[in-house]
């Protein structure tokens, strides 16, 4: 069984995803720069899958399965890094 999202909402500073299975997840904006910057009208301007989220004008798209493991966004630059 997959747990999908079902609903999605932003405070200042979090995300929550709402999953077929009850859940609530809080995910902090700063894993995930695009949405940390975008407005709230981009915000919610997402688009619900059984496996994820998707903003098409963001250019920006979550899995649930990455979000349950506790990863951000895996696109992030590295090269600061030694």
């Amino acid at each position: 069984m997959t747990t999908a999202p079902t609903n999605v909402s932003f405070d200042d500073a979090t995300m929550w995803v709402e999953l077929s299975d009850g859940r609530t997840l809080g995910i902090p904006l700063a894993w995930f720069p695009r949405l940390l910057h975008a407005t709230p009208t981009e915000r919610e301007q997402v688009e619900l899958s059984r496996v994820g989220l998707h903003w098409e004008a963001l250019d920006e798209d979550i899995s649930i399965a990455g979000l349950l493991a506790g990863r951000g966004d895996v696109a992030r630059s590295t090269e600061h890094t030694a």
